[in-house]
């Protein structure tokens, strides 16, 4: 049986597309669900669109979240990634195209930047329109072309793809897909810096490396016909395809840099959670046999079933990864939850609180790390509120009973000396008792109080606890004034 070799293959342009973070995924679980490998190749051969730093992006991303490759050039003693462009210098991707010169599968192009221009845009069997070339070069005599490269004449080389005809591939996602010969173009394999194209070099590095299944997204259904002449020009065995469908926003519009959460970094500058993203976007096309929608990366191995993927576009739900999220955090280990936690709290708070009580207060509330901000704000600095905040109806309380009830409670308070929450708690509870007064009642205006704020992260006893006793006694007193007025 033929061992499962998948590989990711990003180009290192920016910060990694969720798009393109779910190909890697979807790479390295068919990989590991069948015990085979997974492998990184950076294809940089567009040197235009490079950008400085990305290709560390593209490490730390993966990195954090889990997906690990397996073979590569030993770095240090660990697994570098296969880089196009070092692999470009052996000479293999000329030597590749050179033997497709001699079959009569590609030609050396020698038209100038101006030709090119000039050529008139045709229009496609589907209504689109492109840019074809006319196979000018590929009726030059052996002289000719022997004459040009003796001149140092500028050249690209381009795949011959006939005329007449057609040409048909099979993805396990769309099925059986034929295009007519016509509306395919004879793509450059080399370029005239030497460089190969993505498309050439992804097909000769995927057999050199025995891949046995593609991922990709569904914008390259269009390029596939001319991958599967080339295999078929070398004799090579294509790849099992697998294109996923577009991922949209919940307006149904392809997922763009101006949604702000279009890349992994997005995201976690957004307070989410690498795992969660994880989660979440495996089931952006694709969905469990069990039905579970809160995965971990192991879980994800043993369940993945790339026959599976669906065809129909994929939403991503805000509101969806961010409850995910939420239940993420929820599970979170103590030393981790306050690593991540603390700094999002000291943005907020300056004063000497106890931090690891606040951030517990909120663990359980919050969906992103982003929330606890507006969550916690009040305990720096009570805001201005309205005293209509002390009218609710379910606790029967009003600005008047509010009024008494925190005299009542602000007398015991300056004398307890006990400020943990249990101690505080066994005061107002006493209160509550010796007045024969609902709890929701007695517990209202007091959290009103503290904390100017109809919505907490907690309860009055906890507030309290936090703000400690003379900061506690001083925004009662405050309310009881303004009340009073």
């Amino acid at each position: 049986m033929t061992k499962i070799r998948t590989r990711f293959a990003p180009s290192p342009t920016g910060r990694m597309h969720v798009g393109n973070l779910r190909t890697a995924l979807y790479e390295y679980l068919i990989a590991k669900h069948e015990g085979g490998d997974f492998i990184l190749r950076i294809e940089d051969t567009d040197q235009e669109r490079y950008e400085e730093g990305a290709i560390e992006i593209i490490y730390n991303t993966l990195k954090l979240t889990g997906i690990k490759h397996d073979e590569g050039p030993d770095v240090g003693g660990d697994y570098g990634p296969y880089v196009q462009s070092e692999r470009k210098e052996t000479g293999i991707y000329l030597e590749y195209a050179k033997k497709l010169i001699e079959k009569g599968e590609a030609y050396y192009c020698f038209c100038t930047p101006e030709r090119l221009e000039s050529l008139k845009t045709v229009v496609s069997s589907d209504g689109k329109e492109i840019a074809k070339y006319d196979k000018h070069c590929l009726h030059l005599s052996k002289e000719e072309i022997q004459k040009n490269l003796d001149a140092n004449v500028p050249y690209v080389i381009r795949q011959n793809i006939p005329e007449e005809g057609t040409t048909s591939f099979t993805d396990v996602v769309y099925g059986e897909i034929t295009v007519e010969n016509s509306d395919l173009d004879d793509m450059i394999l080399i370029k005239s810096d030497g460089f190969p194209t993505y498309n050439f070099a992804n097909v000769v590095d995927d057999h050199l490396m025995k891949i046995t299944h593609v991922v990709r997204g569904n914008e390259y259904l269009s390029s596939t016909p001319k991958y599967t002449r080339l295999y078929n020009a070398f004799g090579w065995e294509e790849p099992v395809y697998i294109h996923c469908s577009l991922i949209t926003n919940e307006e149904h519009k392809k997922l763009s840099k101006r949604s702000g959460h279009s890349s992994f970094e997005d995201l976690i500058e957004q307070g989410f959670l690498p795992e969660a993203i994880v989660n979440f976007i495996a089931l952006l096309g694709w969905s469990p046999a069990s039905n579970k929608e809160i995965l971990s990366l192991e879980e994800l191995i043993e369940e993945f079933d790339y026959t599976h993927i669906n065809k129909a576009p994929a939403v991503f739900d805000m509101t969806k990864l961010k409850w995910m999220n939420g239940e993420y955090i929820k599970v979170l280990d103590d030393e981790r939850y306050y690593e991540l936690a603390i700094p999002y709290i000291k943005e907020v708070i300056t004063k000497d609180f106890d931090l690891y009580k606040i951030a517990d207060l909120v663990k359980s509330r919050i969906e992103t790390f982003l929330d606890i901000k507006d969550m916690i704000d009040f305990f720096e600095e009570l805001p201005d509120y309205s005293l209509d905040l002390f009218t609710n109806k379910k606790s029967k309380t009003n600005p008047e009973n509010s009024l008494e009830i925190l005299q009542g409670q602000l007398e015991l308070l300056e004398e307890l000396e006990d400020y943990s929450k249990e101690g505080i708690q066994a005061c107002i509870n006493k209160y509550i008792e010796d007045k024969e007064m609902n709890k929701r009642k007695g517990l209202w205006p007091i959290r009103i109080a503290v904390s100017g704020k109809q919505v907490t992260p907690g309860g009055a006893f906890e507030i309290i606890e936090i703000l400690g006793k003379e900061e506690s006694i001083r925004r009662i007193k405050l309310a009881i004034e303004r009340l009073s007025n």
